[in-house]
């Protein structure tokens, strides 16, 4: 079974976020996934850029410098019932996330969080609002991966993998051939704001070729001095 590569999505996705280093963070990523982004600092730019441009989806900070979140998040989903709306939230009460679904978001993300969790969300929620913007399984090697039950086979038996390694597994497969950077994959796969040290990287793709049978390091390549990529249409190891 050969890959199945996604097309570039054309969602058009609404940032307001006051945080510089979260905001970079979003839009390198989401417009290496494909998105349409357009980014505003505060509550009432976020309002006038909604009302100039459509929007398939919004991710939405609750602590804004100026207008409240959850009164923004209530006047766009009055405007558009159509609207996806993910909250980011450092607030980890449980009151502050029923009162955002109360007014109409579809799910919400605490920080700090890592990039492959907010993407599995929106592909969740555009999935839910029926607009998919990619296919859930895709496959190479005898490994095929369904992202929307989180399932992994290798020649059809079922391989156990922990959330860590599934993002990593999943972002490889979705991105053949491409070398991710050690901390490329920490800022993807752990987190903006990890401060732990990059062998962390190096451990969990040992044990996630282990149990994909990769133990000749032909499928994830270690490509030295640079990082990792994943090769299914290759079989020289040394290529």
């Amino acid at each position: 079974m050969t890959l199945e590569e996604k097309s570039p999505s054309s969602a058009r996705i609404l940032i307001i976020e006051d945080e510089q280093t979260i905001i970079e963070f979003l839009r390198v990523g989401l417009a290496y996934e494909g998105f349409q982004v357009e980014v505003a600092y505060d509550g009432w730019s976020g309002l006038r850029l909604f009302n100039a441009q459509e929007f398939d989806l919004l991710i939405l900070d609750l602590m804004l410098p100026d207008l409240d979140g959850l009164e923004i998040c209530r006047r766009l989903r009055a405007a558009n019932a159509d609207l996806a709306i993910i909250l980011l939230t450092a607030k980890r009460e449980l009151p502050d996330r029923i009162a955002g679904l109360n007014l109409g978001a579809d799910d919400y993300v605490t920080k700090p969080f890592s990039f492959e969790e907010l993407l599995a969300r929106i592909r969740s929620v555009l999935r839910r609002r029926g607009r998919p913007q990619e296919q859930t399984v895709v496959a190479a090697a005898g490994i095929v991966l369904n992202s929307a039950t989180y399932e992994v086979h290798k020649d059809g038996k079922a391989v156990d993998l922990t959330p860590k390694e599934f993002a990593l597994l999943e972002l490889f497969m979705r991105h053949p051939r491409r070398v991710f950077t050690r901390e490329t994959l920490l800022n993807r796969i752990w987190g903006f704001d990890f401060a732990g040290d990059t062998n962390v990287v190096d451990v969990h793709i040992h044990h996630l070729r282990e149990k994909i049978g990769d133990r000749a390091k032909s499928l994830i390549r270690t490509n030295y001095g640079l990082g990792y990529s994943f090769r299914p249409d290759e079989d020289d190891p040394l290529a």
